[in-house]
């Protein structure tokens, strides 16, 4: 048998989630039999010294304090990103003009029309992109659509998303690249999420009415005085979608207590679906069908039946974790780079996620019901 062609990684970014998507890149290779050796090639952050630090610890044979440096370097295929999001476009047509494929975390530009060229720019090119939504990847979700699309829940009327957590609770806390509104605000950060699973499983929203809240007004800037914030602690909006359903979604950075809520609650004729983050290897169904006296929402539990679990595990119940949907995602997007699949989530569906959070945005600057398209 030949050997796979080698497909060797440049990384931006060594924080949260350039951690994450080392440990992906990691444990692909192991898990799926994938179209190519993966070479951990080099990192790059924003001085020598961590990067030299971080691509000891991560397996990286290389580092740079140069991003740039990195992304002319000719022997690069394939470029992640996971620094600040204001930084994402800038860096991204660099590595497409250089003729790299680009992985690029969520939300893909701090604007819809930088989105937009980004993912010109990516089809121009003739190269794959994929933005980090490995939420999507969770077999649950796949669970939960395969049920709607069957009719188990018969005619869907309603829809409730919420993406909460707490990690810009502290009203003493600095302000941060996330506070500036380059950064986007709740709604971009997180509220992304909740827009890509509220559409992945429902199909487009037509229809927002927004409603974006800045709760912590100043933040201490570092030198001895404060900044005045303006981007959305909290971001709402009620929706109307293509298939005749109402919902909601929500992002909240202060919902003090949550580490990770990323929920939702699907209504139809039929059934229902209920689904949390903080527990997600479950989901739970409830069937009008069920005999009376004996109804109630049952919880199916994640197994090997739920492709693609049983790689990791041959057991049910013994549960994937969060570093396992990123090593999922990653799987699935170098099938589509060795053309056996078409782009999971790519640049242009990014661009359409940062639409929807700039319509609803505009929506509740304007308290005007908006068409999303």
């Amino acid at each position: 048998m030949p050997d796979k062609p080698v497909l060797k990684i440049g990384l931006i970014g060594s924080g949260f989630m350039g951690k994450t998507h080392a440990f992906g890149f990691a444990s692909a290779p192991r898990v799926f039999d994938l179209p190519y050796e993966i070479e951990l090639h080099t990192l790059a952050d924003r001085s020598d010294a961590v990067a030299a630090e971080a691509a000891r610890a991560f397996g990286f044979a290389r580092s740079t304090g140069d991003w740039r440096a990195m992304v002319a370097d000719p022997e690069i295929d394939l470029v992640d990103i996971t620094a600040p999001n204001a930084l994402h476009k800038e860096m991204a047509l660099a590595a497409i003009a250089a003729g790299k494929h680009v992985y690029c975390e969520k939300p893909l530009a701090p604007l819809a029309g930088d989105a937009r060229e980004m993912a010109d720019a990516a089809e121009a090119a003739g190269v794959k992109t994929q933005v980090g939504f490995n939420y999507l990847c969770n077999p649950m979700l796949a669970q939960a659509r395969e049920m709607i699309r069957s009719g188990a829940l018969g005619e869907i009327r309603s829809y409730r998303g919420v993406h909460a957590e707490d990690y810009m609770a502290d009203a003493s806390a600095p302000f941060t690249f996330r506070n500036d509104p380059v950064g986007g605000g709740a709604l971009a950060d997180i509220g992304s999420h909740a827009l890509a699973t509220a559409e992945y499983l429902l199909g487009p929203i037509t229809k927002v009415l927004g409603d974006c809240a800045t709760v912590i007004t100043s933040r201490p800037d570092g030198a001895g005085g404060t900044k005045t914030v303006e981007t959305d602690d909290v971001g709402r909006a009620f929706l109307r979608f293509e298939n005749g359903a109402a919902g909601t979604i929500e992002a909240n950075w202060i919902a003090m207590g949550r580490k990770m809520q990323h929920d939702f609650e699907i209504y139809g004729s039929k059934g229902a679906l209920l689904f949390s983050q903080e527990r997600f290897n479950e989901l739970h169904f409830y069937s009008a069908a069920d005999p009376a006296g004996q109804r109630g929402f049952r919880r199916i539990e994640a197994g090997p039946d739920h492709a693609p679990y049983g790689l990791f595990c041959v057991a049910p119940g013994h549960q994937l974790g969060f570093n396992d949907l990123k090593a999922i995602e990653i799987a699935r997007y170098l099938d589509a780079i060795a053309g056996r699949a078409p782009e999971p989530f790519g640049f242009r569906a990014g661009e359409r996620i940062q639409t929807l959070i700039e319509t609803i945005q505009r929506s509740s600057r304007e308290t005007a019901w908006l068409e999303t398209a």
